[in-house]
């Protein structure tokens, strides 16, 4: 996930995040819990739902000791008397629903996710080394990355995938356009591709609340990957039509929960940026690739500015780079030969 800038002022009605293991009121019946992760983007957002008999869990961290800790203490201390009714997670990510197993062992709560979301995760738990073999490595030899950077995003760079302590044998669907009632509240369910393929999203029209998950987040842009399973997918496409949905659907004064960063008031303005940030960057290539062709490695610094050294982040750069470079080519505005891409001819 990376910083897109700024160009309209948001309004955080919360400017400071709980300390782990704490949580602050953000809404009527909606409490915010932050727990920490051990990355560059270094937290994840929880929330904390009135319902009936207790609360529901919005997310529920990644799978590692320290989590569980947390989620520990909060289970004998602020949730004792509150059990866990369910448990929602909003995407297949580690960072989101790393903890689902465990919490639902521990607490007896029903997991609910969207279908496409629990068998991805399914899919990895059942097989977590697949990222780790092949089509990935020819995929990355193949838009040219040197074979020891490749091995070393195989060995660590897929590491976060599996920190995951599994997944409830049966759950409940979520399904975009129905509505799912917890406590007094009614929220339209939603969902957003390009950063996962089918997250979730509440929106409390009633309210002016939206649960984004990472579809939409404050201070940096979600990250827009394509895979070695979906070579020739088109994941920026999906995100940006998602972006024209949401801004469609949600007010602009709507409360936004997001999945990371504060929450914030002030939708439209920020889906204007999301979207003119991933229009940056395809120009940025286009004029790279102007007069020289490119492989997606050598994508990676154009898109991000930088050189990324670390496998975690590496990958996340290499998929998002390769999103731009189908965006482009599906609109006729670049060419692909020979593992480089080079701007299309012009008739």
């Amino acid at each position: 996930m990376t910083d897109p800038g700024r160009a309209a002022p948001l309004l955080f009605p919360h400017p400071e995040p709980p300390a782990p293991g704490t949580s602050v009121v953000v809404a009527d019946g909606i409490e915010w819990l932050r727990l920490p992760l051990p990355f560059r983007l270094d937290h994840v957002n929880v929330f904390l739902i009135e319902d009936e008999g207790g609360v529901a869990v919005v997310d529920t961290g990644i799978g590692d000791d320290t989590t569980r800790a947390l989620w520990s203490a909060l289970l004998d201390g602020s949730l004792r008397r509150r059990p866990i009714t369910r448990i929602v997670a909003t995407h297949f990510h580690p960072d989101h629903v790393g903890q689902a197993g465990w919490l639902a062992e521990r607490t007896g709560a029903p997991l609910l996710m969207s279908q496409t979301e629990y068998l991805t995760c399914l899919t990895i738990q059942l097989d977590p080394d697949a990222a780790n073999a092949e089509p990935y490595r020819a995929f990355y030899l193949a838009h040219g990355l040197d074979p020891a950077v490749a091995d070393r995003l195989l060995t660590n760079g897929h590491r976060y995938l599996r920190m995951i302590t599994g997944l409830p044998r049966t759950f409940r669907r979520l399904i975009a356009g129905e509505t799912l009632s917890i406590g007094g509240r009614r929220f339209d369910v939603l969902s957003g591709g390009g950063h996962s393929p089918e997250q979730v999203m509440l929106h409390c029209p009633e309210d002016k609340l939206l649960l984004a998950a990472d579809q939409v987040l404050a201070r940096i842009s979600p990250n827009i990957s394509v895979h070695a399973n979906d070579p020739e997918g088109d994941p920026l496409g999906i995100y940006l039509r998602s972006l024209t949905a949401l801004k469609e659907a949600i007010p602009a004064d709507t409360l936004i929960l997001p999945g990371h960063n504060l929450p914030f008031v002030g939708l439209h303005a920020r889906l204007d940026e999301l979207a003119t940030h991933h229009a940056l960057r395809c120009e940025a290539i286009l004029a790279a690739c102007r007069d020289r062709r490119l492989s997606a490695a050598e994508l990676v610094p154009v898109v991000f500015g930088r050189a990324i050294d670390d496998p975690h982040q590496m990958s996340f750069a290499f998929s998002e780079a390769l999103a731009h470079a189908n965006l482009l080519l599906r609109q006729g505005r670049l060419a692909f030969e020979g593992g480089r891409y080079g701007a299309a001819s012009v008739d």
